[in-house]
Formats: C-alpha cells, sequence, structure tokens
C-alpha cells in the first residue's frame, strides 16, 4: 500500500509492517522542546492515526540529524520494530549516503576505522554535540568511494561521494570525512570550525558563511537503506535533493 502524504515530507515506500519516508533538510526528527518546530515525529503521527488506534506504534529504525536529508524506515508495530532491532544487530541493514566534500581525494576507495568519542569529554568545545576522531571513544567504521570530481571554478573544487558506514556513531560519515581532510560540503560544525555553528544560531545564514561554506546546511543525504528480513526485504531509494543536484548540475556546466 502506497498512500498520499500532505505533511512535511514523502512517502517513499509502504508495506504492511514499515514506512520509508524522504525526510527533507531542515525537519527535525524529534521534539526537543515543549511548543518547538513541527517535526517529522508530529507528521507521522498524523500520517499513522489510523495503525496508532489500533494498537500499532512508531519506532524509527535509523535517525537522521535535523540537515541530513534523506531516508528515514519507520516500523508500524512492536513486532516490526523487534525484527529490525534484529536485522540491525545482525548486520543485514545497508545504509548508503551521498556526501559532497571540499575538495579531490587522491584515492578512488578507502576504509576508515577510527574511534569517535564526544570532543567535550576528552577535550574543550563549546558546541556539545561536536564529535572527534580519539583514541578514548567508540568504534566507528566507514568505507567511502569517490563518484565524480568537479568544480564551480578552478579554486571551488568538490567531490560526490558514497559512503557506507559500518557503525552508527552520533555525526561518524562528518566527523570521519573531516579527518581525512575532506569535510562536507556547508558543515557548520567539521568544515571550517564550529564557530560557524554558533554564528548561525546567533545570526542565521550570512554571506561570510556562504563563502567558506557554500551551502546553508551540510551535503549529507541517505540515498539507499536495505534491510533483509526472514520473510521480506525492504529496499528504498531517495533522489538528490534540488540543492546538492544544483550544485552539481552548476559544477558540470562550468566544466563543458
Amino acid at each position: 500500500m502506497k498512500r498520499k502524504n500532505q505533511v512535511e515530507f514523502e512517502v517513499l515506500e509502504e508495506t504492511d509492517d514499515f514506512l520509508a519516508i524522504d525526510k527533507p533538510a531542515g525537519l527535525l526528527v524529534h521534539p526537543t522542546k515543549p511548543g518547538g518546530p513541527r517535526t517529522l515525529w508530529d507528521g507521522l503521527r498524523e500520517l499513522l492515526a489510523y495503525e496508532l488506534a489500533i494498537g500499532g506504534q512508531i519506532s524509527l529504525v535509523n535517525r537522521l540529524d535535523r540537515e541530513t536529508s534523506g531516508i528515514v524506515l519507520v516500523a508500524k508495530s512492536a513486532q516490526a520494530a523487534r525484527a529490525a532491532g534484529i536485522a540491525m544487530q545482525a548486520g543485514r541493514i545497508r545504509k548508503e549516503y551521498t556526501a559532497l566534500v571540499f575538495g579531490w581525494p587522491e584515492w578512488d576507495e578507502k576504509s576508515i576505522s577510527r574511534p569517535i568519542a564526544r570532543l567535550g569529554n576528552v577535550g574543550s568545545s563549546v558546541v556539545w554535540l561536536e564529535r572527534t576522531v580519539h583514541a578514548e571513544g567508540l568504534p566507528a567504521r566507514t568505507h567511502f568511494r569517490v563518484e565524480e570530481r568537479l568544480s564551480l571554478s578552478e579554486d571551488r573544487r568538490f567531490s560526490i561521494l558514497r559512503a557506507l558506514p559500518q557503525t552508527g556513531r552520533t555525526h561518524q560519515i562528518r566527523v570521519h570525512l573531516a579527518s581525512l581532510g575532506f569535510p562536507i560540503l556547508g558543515d557548520k560544525i567539521y568544515a571550517r570550525g564550529s564557530r560557524h555553528y554558533l554564528d548561525f544560531i546567533d545570526q542565521g545564514w550570512t554571506e561570510p558563511m556562504a563563502r567558506e561554506l557554500w551551502l546553508p546546511r551540510h551535503a549529507l543525504h541517505a540515498s539507499r537503506l536495505s534491510m533483509e528480513l526472514p520473510r521480506q526485504v525492504v529496499e528504498c531509494f531517495s533522489p538528490l535533493p534540488n540543492d546538492l543536484a544544483g550544485l552539481i548540475d552548476n559544477a558540470a556546466s562550468s566544466s563543458a
């Protein structure tokens, strides 16, 4: 069954047990405070009101940062949530992200296994969310593949990468890419110093930020997700949103 949805997100796929959502950048997944902005959770409660009324539930199989766009998989019952949890523990959920990064990596593929910790636990940071690669952190593994190297001008080079995380640490892809020297476009914490994160909260998007970061949100998109269950396989694909696709098109036009 595939239903139409008129709230803040698109429904990509639906089965009896699961719902795949295409979350836009800027939409919070969960409420963070009373009276805050509408969230994905609010929209899901409206969309799945019938399921909730007959004893169903809403369980997010995966979560995305506010600025990350792409696939969020939702279990519609306790049984489906348990099955997804078992699949995740067994490594039968595979996620693929598209990232636009500053610069041209000299490698075509690279696997990185570097532990990640909250920076405030191992050093000093004014941004509570900030993470870093550190020996005292939790194990984290990501595989990267360069899809294309592009440029908007001679001094504005960027690359399209596929990122396949094997673990699920907070900010894992962003932190690993920054540690390799290829931070994600628009990343206010890891690309050009976390001061941009605080400045954005205080001032909003400014021209100096645009010159340094290029995009008003980090260019990370959850593009594919697959999950193998005993009696079904769930596969989802989300195309690049307009802001990222437009930047790529502009670069391709500049190179023509």
